[in-house]
């Protein structure tokens, strides 16, 4: 089996550097054309269970990749809670937090890291009880927490993983051992 992740289209927020937790924002016109990409490749696989965010910038990125019919809402794949940085870019945050990573410091009234890691568990043990493809639509912190937990990084591991928006990667398997076969592949 296949798992593949997709993050949600472009945003106001992702074009600002805005951290975009649980603050239900659409996606940019920008970012409609890009999930609307995503149909084209994910239309090549045949999905044994499809899981997205309950967050309308994933809903959205869901349907325009053309899966939302067979799409079951998942709150685990919501974003991180950014508590008191919601809204804040990091710039901002680290004008009173030198050197905050949103991966090993976690957020004042919202999630650590291990929090996130054990929501992105419970995604991973449900994919796994599955014959078949997954594909996951979510958010950037919480897939590369994912893509961490997956291979056996702690959820600090998340930091490794760059992730763009409307992007699309494959976590699998080589042999036994769990694996990364795509990230952030560009839909260009």
């Amino acid at each position: 089996m296949n798992l593949f992740c997709i993050r949600h289209g472009e945003t106001e927020w992702s074009l600002s550097g805005q951290h975009t937790g649980v603050t239900d924002i659409p996606l940019t016109d920008n970012g409609r054309e890009l999930a609307k990409r995503l149909r084209t490749p994910l239309s090549r696989n045949s999905f044994s269970l499809v899981l997205v965010s309950p967050l309308k910038r994933a809903l959205e990125t869901c349907a325009l990749a053309g899966l939302s019919g067979d799409a079951q809402i998942e709150t685990d794949l919501m974003e991180w809670n950014y508590g008191d940085f919601e809204g804040l870019t990091t710039a901002q945050i680290r004008k009173d937090n030198p050197g905050w990573i949103v991966f090993r410091d976690g957020c004042p009234n919202g999630e650590a890291p291990e929090e996130v890691g054990s929501r992105v568990d419970r995604v991973i043990a449900r994919a796994l009880t599955v014959e078949g493809d997954v594909a996951l639509f979510a958010h950037g912190h919480v897939l590369r927490t994912l893509a961490a937990r997956w291979i056996g990084l702690p959820p600090q591991g998340g930091v490794h993983f760059l992730l763009d928006a409307a992007t699309l990667c494959i976590l699998g398997f080589y042999r036994d051992a769990k694996a990364i076969k795509a990230w952030n592949a560009p839909l260009a």
